[in-house]
């Protein structure tokens, strides 16, 4: 099997990484990233669409055809925001996203990228985790192949790469003790790529996968 994937966030730490992955990956033979903004990069698999309007598909579905695999990295911080709002940019702007996919490739495998403390059962106090967890079982009720949420916790940054957050710079010194005492709280980008890589070729027994799941599959 070979990997066709769509990407969406590729401007931002994760999905950079996940990129980066797929880039140099032997099994993914071609990457399309939608962005709102050049990813500032040529290589032989890329194709890049630049498409302000994640709301409104329609100009460029035709493009979005034939693949099977999608590492859904878009996302926003909810600091400062209402919940109306990030509602709207977490929840409305991925299930639009989703079901456009979900449409154009009913064999493609749909990988979210939410993130550890995601509430499943939509009633908890946290605003944002109501919100993603919302979103994570709306998409598991779309159409697709298969769907698998992530939630990764605290990720290290993949060296060299352009996107990491300036603050992580201030406590990157303590993820040898984090990885070594609270082992169920830290993975790698380079581990939350290749997780995802993996479940698209291989499959995975959950489809909500923690950090065991993720550092687990990333071996695989």
């Amino acid at each position: 099997m070979k990997i066709r994937a769509i990407i969406t966030g590729a401007t931002g730490m994760v999905g950079e990484g996940v990129l980066h992955e797929c880039l140099a990956h032997p099994d993914v033979e071609h990457v399309l990233v939608i962005n709102r903004k050049p990813v500032g990069l040529e290589h032989p698999k890329l194709k890049e669409i630049i498409h302000a309007d994640f709301l409104n598909l329609s100009p460029i579905e035709a493009q979005l055809q034939n693949y099977n695999a999608c590492f859904f990295c878009l996302g926003v911080s909810s600091v400062g925001m209402k919940e109306a709002e990030y509602h709207h940019l977490t929840y409305d702007l991925t299930l639009h996203v989703a079901q456009t996919l979900a449409g154009l490739n009913p064999d493609m495998v749909f990988c979210y990228v939410s993130g550890a403390g995601t509430d499943s059962t939509e009633h908890g106090r946290s605003m944002w985790a109501r919100i993603k967890g919302k979103t994570e079982n709306h998409i598991r009720q779309l159409p697709f192949k298969a769907t698998y949420m992530f939630r990764p916790a605290y990720i290290h940054p993949i060296r060299g790469l352009k996107n990491t957050k300036k603050y992580y710079a201030t406590f990157m010194w303590l993820y040898p003790a984090l990885r070594r005492f609270l082992p169920k709280y830290a993975s790698t980008l380079q581990e939350v790529s290749r997780a995802m890589i993996n479940v698209v070729l291989k499959g995975y027994e959950k489809s909500v996968l923690e950090v065991p799941d993720i550092n687990k599959l990333a071996k695989t």
